[in-house]
């Protein structure tokens, strides 16, 4: 049976995008050896096969493999280690970067529409957006955009 700390540790890799995907893989013996080692842990077996292979000269179709990754995975690992450090390994955060619908011609749209109508709501910019470019937003999504912009803007 697994400990209480285990789970919650397990739950907290999981959280975070940290928890290997395929810990039942990782065959490096150290994960067996030593209890430091936790091979569901995916930044520290990311770093321990970049070492494996640069410290130890270890191949890297076979530190990929003793440690649960693949060849791009490890080439992938090791360029974002190059760039950060340590910080570099840890998960990227998913989904969008910025505003995809709501890019600068639709808010240029919105300004214009905001410049020649007194005070247009949120609900009728929706509409507006809606009629002349088809995109669904929602209108504290234009909200949002417009209170970014404006912290951007001068």
């Amino acid at each position: 049976m697994t400990a209480p700390s285990d789970d919650a540790k397990r739950d907290e890799l999981s959280r975070r995008g940290a928890l290997h995907p395929h810990a039942e893989q990782v065959s490096d013996p150290l994960f067996d050896r030593e209890s430091f080692f936790d091979r569901r842990d995916a930044v520290q077996v990311k770093y321990e096969m970049l070492r494996s292979v640069q410290a130890e000269g270890r191949p890297v179709s076979r530190a990929a493999a003793q440690f649960g990754f693949s060849r791009p995975t490890f080439y992938a690992a090791r360029a974002a280690f190059g760039r950060a450090g340590l910080p570099g390994l840890l998960p990227a955060k998913k989904g969008p970067k910025r505003a995809h619908k709501l890019s600068e011609p639709v808010l240029s749209f919105v300004d214009g529409q905001r410049a020649t109508r007194p005070s247009p709501t949120m609900a009728a910019l929706r509409d507006l957006i809606h009629g002349r470019f088809g995109l669904t937003v929602d209108a504290r999504s234009i909200r949002r955009a417009l209170l970014r912009r404006s912290k951007t803007t001068p």
